[in-house]
């Protein structure tokens, strides 16, 4: 008989989640600066130096961030695995016995578990553990490299599109330009990443455009009081 392969949604949480918290933060971050020092009267050179220096500093912040922070669900996870590792070897036995309750809590009686627990030990011990003890399979597992390099391509990108217009944007029609175009951006990207990950296109998009929206409002409000103190 042949099976039928499935493509599901949930095998994209891995790149998916650090490609929209890339792509958002560059948008926002750096619409965010440009608009902050844009309110504090600051002339287009200011304005780009404050642009790249933020795409260069947010890509290698994220990349880094991302990197350390996957990396510390990953050593969570390997330690897990290690520990169950030595308890197979130590009592496995128990470890049976344990599975088979997990089985039992999800619905099969106690012989038909214990048959099952058996079989998915003699097969893959630590493989079943792995996935029905710990939850941890290849879908969920953590990886740091693609993290970071996910998120700091995605905010390069995303920071790109702000200083285009800061760049090109005639000066008087800067703040609403940059504003208006960073929220056409976010919802863009709200909509793509949740049509990519098979999510409502609406909520995700307001929900980017709510938060994108009251930070660069937030920064823009600062901006022009340091700058009119100053």
């Amino acid at each position: 008989m042949r099976l039928h392969r499935e493509s599901h949604l949930v095998t994209r949480i891995g790149w998916l989640r650090a490609a929209v918290l890339g792509a958002n933060d560059g948008i926002v971050s750096t619409a965010s600066l440009i608009l902050g020092v844009a309110a504090s009267g600051a002339a287009r050179p200011a304005l780009l130096v404050a642009g790249v220096a933020g795409l260069v500093a947010g890509a290698m912040s994220m990349a880094a961030g991302e990197y350390v922070s996957v990396s510390s669900q990953s050593d969570t996870e390997a330690a897990d695995l290690a520990r169950e590792r030595a308890e197979l070897a130590a009592d496995p036995a128990h470890e049976l016995a344990e599975l088979a309750e997990i089985y039992v809590a999800r619905g099969l009686n106690e012989e038909t578990a214990a048959a099952t627990a058996a079989q998915m030990m003699a097969h893959d011990a630590l493989g079943a553990h792995a996935r029905d003890e710990l939850h941890i399979t290849t879908l969920t597992a953590a990886q740091p490299v693609v993290a970071a390099f996910t998120s700091a391509a995605t905010f390069t990108v995303g920071a790109a599109l702000p200083l285009l217009l800061a760049a090109l944007l005639p000066m008087p029609l800067m703040a609403a330009g940059q504003a208006a175009g960073a929220l056409l951006f976010l919802a863009l990207l709200g909509y793509v990443g949740a049509r990519v990950g098979g999510a409502p296109p609406l909520r995700a998009t307001l929900r980017v455009l709510f938060w994108g929206a009251l930070a660069m409002a937030l920064t823009a409000g600062i901006g022009r009081l340091v700058g009119t103190a100053i």
